[in-house]
């Protein structure tokens, strides 16, 4: 996109799965890309498989460190930030609630003071999750408008971050100098997510050691969706209003309904795309609650930015296995992930 050539972007969490993508999409499109996150939360990382580090400035600093933070903000004087930091995972977040709430929650409010404070910052897009609504498992999609009260730490969390972006959108961006919107996504999949407690990672690493898939929520029905699809959309919110604040707001984004699955039928498309005999296993644990059922409405995006997902979820999967499958070969993932980004967007 010609829009990011000579921009000057920000990207936390960039060391993360879906930030290592977002760096590498940035560079491939000619924006001069800064990165402010921990080190790469998982070994191995897509950060470093791919050298998302080439051609970038990466600062390992953690978002509860306001002054640190705002040092990079003032060297870099960005005009577009996407904010990605988080710690993302459920299971953890009742592991370790403080933690969780001190990042997602004063993390968001170190970003805003961040650009509070930083007049260059024209754009920002705060990334935030499907979990945010309160869930009722209806059968139908949660929409913008609907009660934000996630139900684990993680998802509250995330609720409450939106609080924080919109009071202070309100209170100290009424002037128009910064547009500044929430995109809540649902499950994405892709090459290089090494996590643990998500199911297809979990997929990946039994296929490499030649074992069935433990699946422990097979029946629960999730919004999946390849990571590139979030990612666009992202940077198309960011471009639109940077020029125009009438694009500025909270915004879902996620499948269509035809592919939100649920999990043993995801598992199914993996096993079946990876070949090779593969097959899974239901071992439900019963652990701590998580969502049975849940998807979104995305019917304000696909109107006012005129949005229609790219790939359906077993496209997704395939995608996928091919980054997969290339990273055992030992090819150059650099590479491969650029290809795919140049797939994706031709």
């Amino acid at each position: 996109m010609e829009f990011y050539k000579g921009k000057r972007v920000l990207v936390t969490g960039h060391t993360g799965f879906k930030g290592s993508w977002l760096c590498e999409i940035l560079k491939m499109w000619g924006a001069e890309v800064t990165g402010y996150a921990l080190s790469a939360p998982t070994d191995p990382s897509l950060f470093e498989i791919a050298g998302v580090e080439e051609g970038m400035r990466s600062v390992i600093g953690d978002i509860r460190d306001l002054e640190a933070m705002e040092r990079v903000f003032q060297e870099t004087q960005p005009e577009i930030v996407f904010h990605l930091a988080a710690q993302p995972i459920v299971r953890d977040s009742y592991k370790d609630p403080v933690y969780t709430y001190e990042t997602n929650v004063m993390g968001t409010v170190h970003l805003m003071e961040c650009v509070r404070r930083t007049p260059s910052v024209r754009s920002v897009v705060n990334v935030t999750t499907d979990k945010v609504y309160e869930n009722h498992e209806w059968e139908y999609g949660y929409r913008e408008t609907d009660r934000l009260d996630g139900y684990d730490p993680y998802s509250n969390s995330k609720s409450c971050s939106e609080l924080v972006t919109h009071s202070f959108k309100q209170s100290f961006f009424a002037d128009g100098r910064c547009a500044i919107s929430t995109v809540r996504a649902g499950n994405v999949i892709g090459g290089g997510d090494f996590a643990n407690d998500r199911i297809i990672p979990d997929c990946i690493r039994a296929a490499m050691r030649q074992e069935k898939v433990i699946v422990r929520n097979p029946h629960s029905t999730r919004p999946y969706q390849h990571v590139l699809e979030p990612l666009a959309v992202y940077l198309k919110i960011a471009a639109l209003q940077y020029e125009n604040r009438e694009y500025e707001g909270c915004y879902n984004v996620g499948p269509d309904d035809i592919d939100c699955v649920c999990t043993s039928d995801l598992v199914t498309m993996f096993c079946k795309a990876w070949g090779d005999g593969m097959d899974w296993e239901n071992r439900y644990d019963g652990g701590p609650h998580e969502a049975n059922f849940l998807k979104l409405d995305c019917s304000k995006i696909k109107k006012k930015l005129n949005w229609k997902p790219r790939y359906h979820v077993n496209e997704a999967v395939l995608k996928t296995v091919e980054w997969s499958k290339a990273y055992c070969e030992n090819q150059n993932m650099q590479e491969v992930t650029r290809q795919q980004i140049r797939e994706f967007f031709e």
